[in-house]
């Protein structure tokens, strides 16, 4: 029986758009974690459930984000979503975003994992929490890429930010969408508004607790000037707290696509 999909259909409000009237990064990201919130919701399973009867809660441990094109301001979008597969630690989930036309955007994988809420560790991911989804179980799930990471002898450029209130989510940790905020801010607005990242590998290592400082470091490599790729880490308290790597590519002239 193949997994069970959810789909629901987006209107993207200036609000989660940038300069260039594009859907932000962060923002993709919660709005895709929005429609798997109202697919738990809907097989029964949502957080709050989870909490409730086993103290347990879904925390993401890696994207793979693959960018076609980034929605616009006021486009309607189809948001679609499955549990694919898991096995005893770690499940395998897919996101896709549509437009009008059935034209794919954006397809992100993405591997997470039950944590203990009291415990703060991995727990095994028991069959009826996970049996709704219809998800295949397998021995071992795809593999995501894994970040690079900055090497001691480059020249990173840093800059440091406190973990505000409303930084954290209901979990008790910082929202994920937070680290590629923080990561894409280390980099010049002249470049942001030159390109647009067309592929994301990043990848979740510590937890980060209210009222730390983190430390936002990137390098960028554009010794391809047709694949330019910048390096970036999350750190806290010089614990390694989050890696990405991105591709970008140029971006188009505002408005014009």
């Amino acid at each position: 029986m193949p997994a069970h999909h959810f789909s629901e259909i987006h209107t993207i409000p200036f609000y989660e758009c940038d300069v260039n009237n594009r859907i932000t990064i962060p923002m993709l990201i919660n709005i895709l974690i929005l429609a798997s919130e109202h697919q738990n919701e809907k097989l029964g399973v949502d957080q709050r459930y989870l909490i409730d009867k086993y103290g347990i809660g879904w925390v993401v441990t890696s994207y793979s984000i693959h960018i076609t094109k980034l929605p616009q301001k006021d486009m309607k979008v189809e948001m679609t979503t499955r549990g694919t597969s898991y096995n005893r630690y770690f499940a395998y989930r897919e996101f896709w975003l549509h437009d009008e036309a059935g034209n794919e955007l954006v397809k992100v994988e993405s591997i997470w994992v039950l944590m203990d809420e009291k415990a703060r560790k991995i727990t095994e991911i028991a069959d009826d929490v996970i049996a709704p989804y219809q998800s295949e179980k397998v021995r071992r799930i795809p593999r995501l890429p894994r970040p690079d990471k900055i090497e001691e002898t480059s020249q990173a450029t840093a800059k440091q930010y406190r973990v505000r209130w409303s930084d954290i989510d209901f979990n008790g940790h910082v929202n994920n969408s937070r680290y590629p905020e923080w990561m894409l801010d280390a980099l010049p607005m002249t470049f942001l508004n030159a390109h647009e990242p067309a592929n994301i590998d990043i990848r979740f290592e510590n937890e980060v607790t209210y009222g730390s400082m983190v430390t936002s470091s990137v390098v960028v490599d554009s010794s391809d000037n047709d694949r330019i790729k910048t390096v970036h880490e999350i750190t806290s308290n010089d614990v390694l707290s989050a890696t990405a790597s991105i591709i970008w590519k140029e971006s188009k002239a505002k408005g014009n696509d």
